[in-house]
């Protein structure tokens, strides 16, 4: 959970988008595992995943 954490707040912190996208594919893995052991909510996965991947995209 922490790990994951401190993943999303480097994906938040990064400006390029190739980067983002290579630490985007480890944070999505991550909350996915966090979601199959029901630590985090489905939703709140499908949520956090959903808002990261328009962080993203919004990047030039």
């Amino acid at each position: 959970m922490k790990t994951t954490r401190t993943f999303i707040k480097r994906l938040r912190a990064t400006t390029e988008k190739a980067e983002a996208s290579e630490l985007y594919k480890k944070v999505v893995s991550m909350i996915d595992k966090l979601a199959k052991k029901n630590i985090i909510h489905k939703n709140n996965a499908a949520n956090k995943k959903s808002k990261l991947a328009k962080y993203v995209n919004r990047l030039a």
